[in-house]
Protein backbone atom coordinates (compact mmCIF):
# COMPACT_ATOMS: atom_id res chain seq x y z
CA UNK A 1 0.00 0.00 0.00
CA UNK A 2 1.47 3.37 -0.72
CA UNK A 3 3.33 4.95 2.32
CA UNK A 4 1.71 7.44 4.65
CA UNK A 5 2.76 11.16 5.01
CA UNK A 6 4.52 12.75 7.36
CA UNK A 7 2.91 15.95 9.09
CA UNK A 8 5.39 18.56 8.63
CA UNK A 9 5.02 21.88 11.20
CA UNK A 10 2.79 24.54 9.45
CA UNK A 11 5.54 27.03 9.97
CA UNK A 12 7.69 25.33 7.74
CA UNK A 13 5.82 26.01 4.88
CA UNK A 14 6.71 29.54 4.29
CA UNK A 15 5.26 29.48 0.83
CA UNK A 16 1.88 28.99 1.68
CA UNK A 17 0.84 29.93 5.39
CA UNK A 18 -2.61 28.97 6.72
CA UNK A 19 -5.23 31.93 6.17
CA UNK A 20 -8.27 32.73 8.31
CA UNK A 21 -11.05 34.75 8.31
CA UNK A 22 -11.66 37.61 10.24
CA UNK A 23 -13.20 37.39 13.80
CA UNK A 24 -16.64 37.61 14.35
CA UNK A 25 -18.05 39.56 16.86
CA UNK A 26 -18.92 37.67 20.23
CA UNK A 27 -21.73 35.61 20.40
CA UNK A 28 -24.09 37.04 23.55
CA UNK A 29 -25.53 33.37 23.78
CA UNK A 30 -21.69 32.14 23.92
CA UNK A 31 -19.70 34.52 26.42
CA UNK A 32 -17.27 32.12 26.87
CA UNK A 33 -16.05 32.50 23.44
CA UNK A 34 -13.32 34.51 22.44
CA UNK A 35 -13.11 34.13 18.92
CA UNK A 36 -16.09 32.68 16.46
CA UNK A 37 -19.20 31.04 17.83
CA UNK A 38 -19.78 27.43 17.64
CA UNK A 39 -21.99 26.60 14.85
CA UNK A 40 -24.75 24.21 16.05
CA UNK A 41 -24.49 21.88 13.00
CA UNK A 42 -22.51 22.30 9.56
CA UNK A 43 -23.85 21.09 6.13
CA UNK A 44 -20.91 18.37 5.43
CA UNK A 45 -18.26 18.59 2.61
CA UNK A 46 -19.74 15.43 0.41
CA UNK A 47 -17.33 13.94 -2.29
CA UNK A 48 -17.76 13.59 -5.94
CA UNK A 49 -18.10 10.17 -7.52
CA UNK A 50 -15.23 9.96 -10.37
CA UNK A 51 -14.35 6.74 -12.22
CA UNK A 52 -10.41 7.76 -11.56
CA UNK A 53 -8.51 9.93 -8.69
CA UNK A 54 -7.19 12.99 -9.42
CA UNK A 55 -3.38 13.05 -9.29
CA UNK A 56 -0.54 16.41 -8.81
CA UNK A 57 0.79 17.97 -5.46
CA UNK A 58 -2.41 19.52 -4.88
CA UNK A 59 -4.33 16.13 -3.63
CA UNK A 60 -3.66 14.10 -0.54
CA UNK A 61 -5.44 10.06 -0.33
CA UNK A 62 -7.37 8.51 2.21
CA UNK A 63 -9.06 5.14 2.65
CA UNK A 64 -12.81 5.87 2.30
CA UNK A 65 -14.60 4.46 5.29
CA UNK A 66 -17.87 2.36 5.30
CA UNK A 67 -20.07 3.41 7.53
CA UNK A 68 -22.08 6.55 8.54
CA UNK A 69 -20.97 9.94 8.15
CA UNK A 70 -21.45 11.91 11.40
CA UNK A 71 -19.84 14.68 12.94
CA UNK A 72 -18.82 15.18 16.79
CA UNK A 73 -19.65 18.34 18.56
CA UNK A 74 -17.70 19.08 21.91
CA UNK A 75 -19.94 22.06 23.35
CA UNK A 76 -18.57 24.76 25.46
CA UNK A 77 -20.67 23.68 28.10
CA UNK A 78 -18.74 20.41 27.92
CA UNK A 79 -22.21 18.30 26.67
CA UNK A 80 -20.54 16.08 23.47
CA UNK A 81 -23.03 15.17 20.55
CA UNK A 82 -22.87 12.92 17.72
CA UNK A 83 -24.70 13.94 14.66
CA UNK A 84 -25.68 12.37 11.76
CA UNK A 85 -25.07 13.39 8.23
CA UNK A 86 -28.60 15.52 8.36
CA UNK A 87 -28.26 16.72 11.60
CA UNK A 88 -29.75 14.01 13.75
CA UNK A 89 -28.46 13.67 17.24
CA UNK A 90 -27.45 9.83 17.41
CA UNK A 91 -25.46 10.49 20.73
CA UNK A 92 -27.33 7.66 22.79
CA UNK A 93 -26.67 5.04 19.65
CA UNK A 94 -23.35 5.40 19.78
CA UNK A 95 -22.19 6.21 23.98
CA UNK A 96 -18.41 4.98 23.29
CA UNK A 97 -18.02 7.92 20.76
CA UNK A 98 -19.15 9.87 23.22
CA UNK A 99 -17.37 9.13 25.56
CA UNK A 100 -14.08 8.99 23.47
CA UNK A 101 -14.75 12.32 22.71
CA UNK A 102 -14.36 14.02 26.27
CA UNK A 103 -11.20 12.15 26.67
CA UNK A 104 -9.32 14.25 23.96
CA UNK A 105 -9.01 17.09 26.34
CA UNK A 106 -10.62 19.91 23.76
CA UNK A 107 -12.61 23.10 25.36
CA UNK A 108 -14.97 22.89 22.14
CA UNK A 109 -14.69 21.48 18.72
CA UNK A 110 -16.62 20.13 15.74
CA UNK A 111 -15.32 17.15 13.97
CA UNK A 112 -15.82 15.68 10.54
CA UNK A 113 -15.54 11.89 10.33
CA UNK A 114 -17.18 8.58 9.55
CA UNK A 115 -18.74 6.08 12.58
CA UNK A 116 -17.94 2.19 11.58
CA UNK A 117 -16.93 -0.79 13.27
CA UNK A 118 -13.86 -2.92 12.13
CA UNK A 119 -13.93 -6.65 11.33
CA UNK A 120 -11.16 -8.68 12.70
CA UNK A 121 -9.11 -7.61 9.55
CA UNK A 122 -9.59 -3.98 10.62
CA UNK A 123 -11.63 -3.67 8.04
CA UNK A 124 -14.69 -0.61 8.12
CA UNK A 125 -17.81 -2.96 7.57
CA UNK A 126 -21.16 -1.33 7.43
CA UNK A 127 -23.14 -4.60 7.84
CA UNK A 128 -21.31 -5.19 11.39
CA UNK A 129 -22.13 -1.40 11.98
CA UNK A 130 -25.80 -1.74 11.50
CA UNK A 131 -25.71 -5.35 13.34
CA UNK A 132 -24.17 -3.59 16.54
CA UNK A 133 -26.94 -1.84 16.49
CA UNK A 134 -29.54 -4.12 16.49
CA UNK A 135 -30.33 -4.95 13.22
CA UNK A 136 -32.56 -2.92 10.38
CA UNK A 137 -34.01 0.07 12.00
CA UNK A 138 -32.13 -0.76 15.45
CA UNK A 139 -32.03 1.00 18.75
CA UNK A 140 -29.00 -0.39 20.56
CA UNK A 141 -26.11 1.22 21.62
CA UNK A 142 -23.44 0.50 19.52
CA UNK A 143 -20.49 -0.17 22.50
CA UNK A 144 -18.24 -1.10 19.93
CA UNK A 145 -18.36 1.89 16.92
CA UNK A 146 -15.20 3.59 16.67
CA UNK A 147 -15.46 7.23 15.07
CA UNK A 148 -12.60 7.88 12.04
CA UNK A 149 -12.22 11.81 12.23
CA UNK A 150 -10.67 13.08 8.81
CA UNK A 151 -11.51 16.73 9.19
CA UNK A 152 -11.75 19.28 12.19
CA UNK A 153 -13.71 22.22 11.32
CA UNK A 154 -13.90 24.25 14.67
CA UNK A 155 -11.70 24.21 17.32
CA UNK A 156 -11.34 25.90 20.63
CA UNK A 157 -13.24 29.12 19.73
CA UNK A 158 -11.92 29.08 16.22
CA UNK A 159 -14.05 28.81 13.39
CA UNK A 160 -11.46 26.58 11.17
CA UNK A 161 -14.01 26.41 7.53
CA UNK A 162 -11.98 29.03 5.71
CA UNK A 163 -8.27 27.61 6.54
CA UNK A 164 -7.12 25.14 4.20
CA UNK A 165 -7.43 21.77 4.47
CA UNK A 166 -3.28 20.60 5.54
CA UNK A 167 -3.97 23.20 8.17
CA UNK A 168 -7.24 21.14 9.46
CA UNK A 169 -5.37 17.98 9.19
CA UNK A 170 -2.46 19.36 11.05
CA UNK A 171 -4.69 20.35 13.98
CA UNK A 172 -6.83 17.52 13.99
CA UNK A 173 -3.96 14.86 14.51
CA UNK A 174 -2.32 17.06 16.86
CA UNK A 175 -6.08 15.91 18.82
CA UNK A 176 -5.53 12.14 18.32
CA UNK A 177 -4.52 10.23 21.29
CA UNK A 178 -2.24 7.23 20.67
CA UNK A 179 -2.76 3.75 21.26
CA UNK A 180 -6.42 2.17 20.55
CA UNK A 181 -8.65 4.62 20.76
CA UNK A 182 -12.61 5.23 20.30
CA UNK A 183 -11.48 7.88 18.07
CA UNK A 184 -9.14 7.47 15.37
CA UNK A 185 -7.28 9.74 12.65
CA UNK A 186 -7.70 8.93 9.10
CA UNK A 187 -4.36 9.05 7.47
CA UNK A 188 -3.69 9.89 4.22
CA UNK A 189 -0.81 8.48 1.89
CA UNK A 190 1.43 9.88 -0.13
CA UNK A 191 2.54 8.54 -3.86
CA UNK A 192 0.99 6.94 -7.15
CA UNK A 193 -3.27 7.39 -6.38
CA UNK A 194 -3.70 4.30 -8.80
CA UNK A 195 -1.40 2.10 -6.78
CA UNK A 196 -3.02 3.27 -3.58
CA UNK A 197 -6.76 2.50 -5.26
CA UNK A 198 -5.67 -1.08 -6.27
CA UNK A 199 -4.18 -1.89 -2.90
CA UNK A 200 -7.51 -1.23 -1.47
CA UNK A 201 -9.59 -2.68 -3.67
CA UNK A 202 -6.66 -5.84 -3.06
CA UNK A 203 -7.73 -5.46 0.54
CA UNK A 204 -11.17 -5.25 0.43
CA UNK A 205 -11.94 -1.64 1.20
CA UNK A 206 -14.88 -0.26 -0.75
CA UNK A 207 -12.24 2.53 -2.09
CA UNK A 208 -10.12 5.88 -1.47
CA UNK A 209 -11.46 9.98 -1.34
CA UNK A 210 -9.04 12.34 -2.73
CA UNK A 211 -9.04 15.59 -1.31
CA UNK A 212 -7.53 19.07 -2.40
CA UNK A 213 -5.16 19.71 0.44
CA UNK A 214 -5.53 23.74 -0.61
CA UNK A 215 -9.55 23.96 -0.31
CA UNK A 216 -11.04 25.38 2.55
CA UNK A 217 -14.49 23.49 4.09
CA UNK A 218 -17.52 24.34 1.43
CA UNK A 219 -20.51 22.28 2.25
CA UNK A 220 -22.26 20.29 -0.71
CA UNK A 221 -20.73 18.45 -3.67
CA UNK A 222 -18.15 20.70 -5.32
CA UNK A 223 -15.46 18.89 -6.42
CA UNK A 224 -12.89 19.74 -3.54
CA UNK A 225 -13.43 16.01 -2.24
CA UNK A 226 -13.54 12.73 -5.30
CA UNK A 227 -14.07 9.05 -4.20
CA UNK A 228 -12.99 6.46 -6.28
CA UNK A 229 -14.92 3.51 -5.43
CA UNK A 230 -13.90 -0.31 -5.72
CA UNK A 231 -17.43 -1.25 -6.34
CA UNK A 232 -20.37 0.58 -6.51
CA UNK A 233 -22.36 1.07 -3.15
CA UNK A 234 -25.85 3.37 -3.28
CA UNK A 235 -29.05 3.54 -1.89
CA UNK A 236 -32.22 2.07 -3.37
CA UNK A 237 -36.00 2.21 -2.05
CA UNK A 238 -37.39 -1.34 -1.22
CA UNK A 239 -40.79 -1.79 -3.40
CA UNK A 240 -41.77 -5.17 -3.17
CA UNK A 241 -40.33 -8.53 -2.94
CA UNK A 242 -40.40 -11.91 -4.28
CA UNK A 243 -41.45 -14.94 -1.20
CA UNK A 244 -40.21 -17.60 -1.00
CA UNK A 245 -40.34 -20.66 1.60
CA UNK A 246 -37.25 -21.78 1.73
CA UNK A 247 -35.22 -18.62 1.76
CA UNK A 248 -34.43 -16.64 4.66
CA UNK A 249 -37.16 -14.35 5.83
CA UNK A 250 -39.55 -15.82 3.43
CA UNK A 251 -38.68 -13.59 0.61
CA UNK A 252 -35.87 -14.87 -2.82
CA UNK A 253 -35.09 -11.55 -3.26
CA UNK A 254 -35.92 -7.65 -3.23
CA UNK A 255 -37.62 -5.32 -6.11
CA UNK A 256 -35.45 -1.88 -5.98
CA UNK A 257 -36.61 1.21 -7.27
CA UNK A 258 -34.23 4.96 -7.86
CA UNK A 259 -35.09 8.38 -8.54
CA UNK A 260 -35.34 9.47 -11.95
CA UNK A 261 -37.08 13.06 -12.36
CA UNK A 262 -38.60 13.26 -9.62
CA UNK A 263 -40.36 9.69 -10.16
CA UNK A 264 -39.41 6.30 -9.08
CA UNK A 265 -37.81 3.55 -11.74
CA UNK A 266 -37.78 -0.24 -11.58
CA UNK A 267 -33.65 -1.29 -11.40
CA UNK A 268 -33.62 -4.63 -10.84
CA UNK A 269 -33.63 -7.15 -7.59
CA UNK A 270 -31.47 -8.26 -5.10
CA UNK A 271 -31.20 -11.60 -3.87
CA UNK A 272 -27.62 -12.33 -1.99
CA UNK A 273 -25.69 -10.72 0.77
CA UNK A 274 -28.76 -11.53 3.96
CA UNK A 275 -27.62 -13.39 7.16
CA UNK A 276 -30.39 -15.22 8.34
CA UNK A 277 -31.47 -12.76 11.67
CA UNK A 278 -31.04 -10.11 9.36
CA UNK A 279 -33.19 -11.24 6.90
CA UNK A 280 -36.05 -12.44 9.46
CA UNK A 281 -35.48 -8.80 11.15
CA UNK A 282 -36.14 -7.17 7.35
CA UNK A 283 -38.95 -9.14 6.98
CA UNK A 284 -40.87 -7.99 10.00
CA UNK A 285 -40.13 -4.86 8.94
CA UNK A 286 -41.85 -4.97 5.68
CA UNK A 287 -44.77 -6.96 7.00
CA UNK A 288 -45.08 -3.72 9.28
CA UNK A 289 -45.47 -1.60 6.94
CA UNK A 290 -49.42 -0.19 6.26
CA UNK A 291 -51.11 -0.04 3.10
CA UNK A 292 -50.16 -3.09 1.27
CA UNK A 293 -50.29 -2.48 -2.34
CA UNK A 294 -52.08 -4.90 -5.00
CA UNK A 295 -50.23 -2.98 -8.04
CA UNK A 296 -46.65 -2.33 -8.12
CA UNK A 297 -46.05 1.85 -6.86
CA UNK A 298 -43.50 2.16 -10.41
CA UNK A 299 -43.64 0.87 -13.80
CA UNK A 300 -43.09 -2.92 -14.11
CA UNK A 301 -44.24 -5.57 -17.00
CA UNK A 302 -42.05 -8.20 -15.69
CA UNK A 303 -43.86 -11.73 -14.72
CA UNK A 304 -42.61 -12.49 -10.81
CA UNK A 305 -44.81 -13.21 -8.26
CA UNK A 306 -44.11 -10.32 -6.20
CA UNK A 307 -45.60 -8.85 -3.36
CA UNK A 308 -45.81 -5.09 -3.87
CA UNK A 309 -45.47 -2.33 -0.75
CA UNK A 310 -45.29 1.52 -0.29
CA UNK A 311 -41.32 2.82 -1.07
CA UNK A 312 -40.71 3.23 2.77
CA UNK A 313 -37.62 1.16 3.33
CA UNK A 314 -34.07 2.44 2.22
CA UNK A 315 -31.63 -0.15 1.15
CA UNK A 316 -27.92 -0.16 0.89
CA UNK A 317 -26.96 -1.99 -2.31
CA UNK A 318 -23.33 -3.25 -3.48
CA UNK A 319 -22.93 -3.87 -7.71
CA UNK A 320 -20.43 -4.20 -10.05
CA UNK A 321 -22.44 -1.47 -12.77
CA UNK A 322 -25.40 -1.41 -14.93
CA UNK A 323 -26.92 -3.54 -17.61
CA UNK A 324 -27.55 -1.95 -21.30
CA UNK A 325 -31.56 -1.32 -20.06
CA UNK A 326 -30.41 0.34 -16.76
CA UNK A 327 -30.70 -2.71 -14.45
CA UNK A 328 -27.82 -3.57 -11.44
CA UNK A 329 -25.39 -6.05 -12.02
CA UNK A 330 -24.45 -8.45 -9.73
CA UNK A 331 -25.76 -6.39 -6.60
CA UNK A 332 -25.53 -7.71 -3.12
CA UNK A 333 -27.47 -6.29 0.01
CA UNK A 334 -25.45 -4.74 2.41
CA UNK A 335 -28.22 -2.96 4.72
CA UNK A 336 -31.25 -0.51 5.40
CA UNK A 337 -30.27 2.93 5.36
CA UNK A 338 -32.66 5.40 7.08
CA UNK A 339 -33.88 9.08 5.89
CA UNK A 340 -32.18 11.01 8.93
CA UNK A 341 -29.11 9.22 8.12
CA UNK A 342 -27.65 9.71 4.55
CA UNK A 343 -30.22 7.99 2.51
CA UNK A 344 -29.69 9.49 -0.92
CA UNK A 345 -31.89 7.65 -3.50
CA UNK A 346 -29.86 6.66 -6.21
CA UNK A 347 -30.64 9.63 -9.18
CA UNK A 348 -30.51 7.67 -12.52
CA UNK A 349 -30.83 11.45 -14.27
CA UNK A 350 -27.71 12.38 -12.27
CA UNK A 351 -25.46 9.44 -11.73
CA UNK A 352 -24.83 10.42 -8.07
Amino acid sequence: MARRSTSKPLLSEADAPARSRPRKPRDPAQPRLLLDPMPGRVEPCLALLKSKPPKGPDWSYEIKWDGWRGAIHIEPSGVVRVLTKNGHDWSKRFPAVVEGAKQLGVASAILDGEIVVFDEMGRSDFGLLQAALGGPRGRLPATSAAFVAFDVLYLDGHDLRQTELKARRHLLEGLMIAGDAVIRFSEDFEGDPDDFLAAACEHGLEGIIAKNRNSTYRSGRLGDWIKVKCVQSDAFVIVGYEPSIGAYGGFGSLLLAARKASQLVYVGSVGTGFKEREADALRKLMDKIPCKRKTPPIPYSGKRQVVWQQPTLIAEIAYRGWTGDRKLRHSSFKGLRELQDDAALYDLDSGD
